[in-house]
Formats: structure tokens, C-alpha cells, sequence
């Protein structure tokens, strides 16, 4: 049994690459069959790459690598960076501007992860739209 699959990728610079990123997985999400039907779904996943976009820029301080694969179960959202210092949970005051999203993430997610590469780290976050065709790639 063959495993059908589309995915895209692109860079994104530390200077203005989170909104880029944003727009840009926005785009990319209108061709796949079950985004129009789930808009929660669909932020869900764009919040979630301006959280690891942003990690990637702020805390590695390095361009963020974006790669999307839809493989007809989980749409799966991966940002490489060049720091393989892996993100950690934290617990911000109420007046803190930062440090939540490792938590948003995890919140929004179905499955997430985080390893090291030789070049860096990759986190990874899927998620599985409940009106998506279950047996192939879309």
C-alpha cells in the first residue's frame, strides 16, 4: 500500500519572517480539501507556525526552515532552526510578554515533538482535522 502525500517548504528570514510565515502557510492550506470546512483548524495550525516561527527567530536567532506535509491523516507542521538547544515549557507572570509558546503549542496540537539534528533542532506539531478523508492524501 503506497502513502500519497503533499507537502511544501520555504525559509523564512529572522527580519519579518513570522508574518511571511503566516500568509504564506495560509496560502498553502486553502488547496487541501477539508481547510474550508474546519477554520479552527486552520488557525489552530497558522497560531502554531507563528509560535515556532517566532521561537526560532527570538530563541535560536536564526532563519526558520518551514516544511508542511499532509499525508491524508495529519497535517504535519516542521520548523528547523540552528540552535539544537531544545524549547522548554515555561510558567510567565501574568505581565510577561513571552515564554507561552511551548504551552500554546502543546495545547493545540494532537501529537508534538522536538529533536536534535547535527544542525540544529526540528519541532514538529500534527494535526488531524476530524473531516479529512481518512484513507488517502486528500
Amino acid at each position: 500500500m503506497g502513502v500519497r502525500a503533499m507537502g511544501w517548504a520555504h525559509s523564512f528570514p529572522v527580519a519579518g519572517g513570522v508574518r511571511a510565515g503566516r500568509e504564506w502557510t495560509r496560502e498553502h492550506l486553502e488547496s487541501l480539501p477539508w481547510t474550508a470546512a474546519e477554520p479552527d483548524t486552520v488557525d489552530a495550525v497558522v497560531l502554531t507556525v507563528s509560535e515556532l516561527l517566532t521561537n526560532a527567530h527570538v530563541h535560536a536567532r536564526s532563519d526558520a526552515h518551514l516544511v508542511l506535509t499532509w499525508d491524508g491523516d495529519c497535517l504535519h507542521v516542521c520548523v528547523h532552526d540552528e540552535d539544537p538547544t531544545l524549547p522548554r515549557q515555561r510558567d510567565p507572570g501574568a505581565g510577561e510578554m513571552s515564554g507561552r509558546g511551548v504551552g500554546i503549542v502543546r495545547m493545540l496540537a494532537d501529537e508534538w515533538g522536538m529533536r536534535c539534528q547535527r544542525h540544529g533542532k526540528m519541532v514538529t506539531a500534527c494535526f488531524r482535522p476530524t473531516g479529512a478523508d481518512q484513507r488517502g492524501g486528500g
